[in-house]
């Protein structure tokens, strides 16, 4: 059976400026940064608190790579280009301290708002997908 998530993905079309944006702006750490070939780099992340899970930020692939066709790229492109890509949660041990230091750095991102499940705010990484940053109430 399945025991443990080792990566998750999102898309970028530009891996410099959604490397800078993660490292320089939420903290998070390199964990691998290499050439796969020529048109294609690996680069995975991990956050301070949990360097097991990698988060891999995938390049646009070519046509031709892993079966994607032109179509397909077009679609992703588009998705991106109007930052509909939900990508995920990251947990914070204070959201409302968590949004000043965000929005302090320029990230786009929501004024924290409570919800069922605990605190909320929405963040936009500028390059195509957005992240819910939550401090979840005891027992979610």
């Amino acid at each position: 059976m399945i025991s443990k998530l080792s990566h998750c993905s999102i898309f970028v079309k530009d891996q410099a400026k959604a490397l800078d944006f993660y490292v320089n702006k939420l903290g998070l750490k390199v964990h691998t940064d290499m050439a796969m070939g020529e048109t294609m780099r690996w680069i995975t992340l991990t956050t301070p608190a949990d360097p097991e899970q990698e988060f891999v930020l995938l390049g646009i692939p070519d046509a031709g790579m892993m079966g994607w066709d032109e179509e397909s790229i077009k679609a992703i492109t588009l998705l991106l280009d109007k930052q509909l890509l939900g990508a995920g949660v990251f947990y914070t041990p204070d959201c409302k301290k968590t949004y000043e230091e965000l929005k302090q750095k320029g990230v786009d991102i929501t004024e924290p708002e409570e919800k069922f499940y605990g605190s909320e705010c929405i963040m936009r990484d500028g390059c195509g997908n957005w992240f819910s940053v939550c401090t979840p109430k005891e027992g979610f």
